[in-house]
């Protein structure tokens, strides 16, 4: 059994969200997300699922070409092969959980780090026009 709190492992970083891994098997992995104002994990589209929990702020939950408004409670489920990124709203500190089925492997993450070194939320490439 893994136990751990938001409290605990809270850390934020002026520079990029903060995962911090509280668990992981080849079938799942979970994660607690800080993020502060306007922070995001960029737009990407892993061959897995992944259910997001907000505990504490608001923030937005992109699906495709949706965006769903999220606060305190909220709970979004994005299917796999399904684009979807997370941002922290402007004014708030976004603290959310994250649980993706299967973990995404290495090269699934790719477009976030790229997004992340680049500073956009928004995919780049062929497949994208914005």
């Amino acid at each position: 059994m893994v136990t751990t709190s938001f409290d605990v492992e809270r850390e934020y970083d002026d520079q990029r969200f903060s995962a911090q891994s509280v668990f992981r098997s080849d079938r799942m992995k979970v994660v607690l997300g800080y993020f502060e104002p306007g922070q995001f994990i960029p737009v990407h589209a892993p061959d897995s699922d992944v259910a997001i929990t907000v505990r504490e702020g608001r923030g937005v939950v992109r699906d495709g070409d949706d965006e769903r408004e999220v606060g305190p409670g909220d709970v979004v489920v994005v299917p796999a092969g399904d684009e979807r990124g997370v941002r922290a709203g402007d004014g708030d500190r976004l603290e959310a959980t994250l649980v993706t089925a299967p973990p995404p492997t290495d090269a699934e993450h790719d477009p976030v780090r790229e997004g992340l070194k680049r500073g956009e939320f928004e995919p780049r490439g062929p497949e994208r026009t914005k």
